[in-house]
């Protein structure tokens, strides 16, 4: 901890780097990731266990100032659980005030509604075999905005049908973009997309390029 940061004025950040998107709208894009440090929940598949303790005390000038030197102007708020940081608000009204396109990456299972205007949120909601569904705050769908995306990870068919569902009855496709995507190495692509198209499912297959690019456990890509 760096006590001489106001607490008000500081985030505890895991890692920044710019890549490529590797998922969603923007998949495939240059991006500046700037991943907070922390969760609120422990999902059965997640990638970034990494990011739930340690951490370095950040001033939030500083991740400004460091975001903006890549010279690449979408930067995506990442973690663990960005919103479980209330700086992480401060931060991205810097960011916006700064010209960026802010992409929140959030589970869902915080309220959404602090966050600022024209900040574009992926939702991130979670099945059952995630082992968080009692987490999903159901009341979040109904703050989104046709920028916005929900996205649903499968771990299995039930997984799916869950989604399927869930999208199906929340009337969802009219709400924002759907993205369906296989928990790696747990579904095959190939099977989830025999799935969708059985169904007739309105929502994009998304597969993590960056694992297709890199190792899927390299850090900082």
């Amino acid at each position: 901890m760096n006590p001489t940061i106001p607490i008000d004025e500081r985030l505890r950040i895991t890692e920044m780097y710019a890549s490529i998107q590797g998922e969603g709208r923007h998949a495939g894009d240059l991006c500046v990731f700037v991943r907070l440090t922390g969760c609120n929940l422990r999902c059965t598949w997640c990638d970034s266990e990494y990011t739930f303790t340690g951490g370095d005390q950040i001033s939030i000038d500083r991740v400004v100032e460091r975001a903006l030197s890549f010279g690449i102007t979408l930067v995506q708020i990442t973690g663990g659980e960005p919103l479980a940081q209330r700086q992480c608000i401060p931060l991205m009204e810097r960011l916006l005030d700064n010209g960026c396109t802010i992409l929140l990456e959030t589970s869902g299972s915080i309220d959404i509604q602090p966050v600022p205007d024209g900040v574009h949120v992926v939702l991130d909601l979670k099945p059952p075999d995630s082992g968080e569904e009692e987490s999903n705050l159901w009341e979040n769908l109904d703050h989104l905005s046709p920028t916005d995306e929900v996205k649903f990870v499968v771990a299995s068919r039930g997984d799916y049908e869950w989604s399927r569902d869930v999208i199906q009855e929340r009337n969802l496709a009219s709400r924002c973009a759907l993205l369906i995507s296989p928990a790696w190495g747990l579904v095959d692509p190939a099977d989830l997309v025999g799935w969708m198209l059985k169904d007739r499912l309105d929502a994009r297959l998304q597969l993590q390029i960056h694992k297709v690019i890199w190792p899927p456990d390299t850090r900082g890509v």
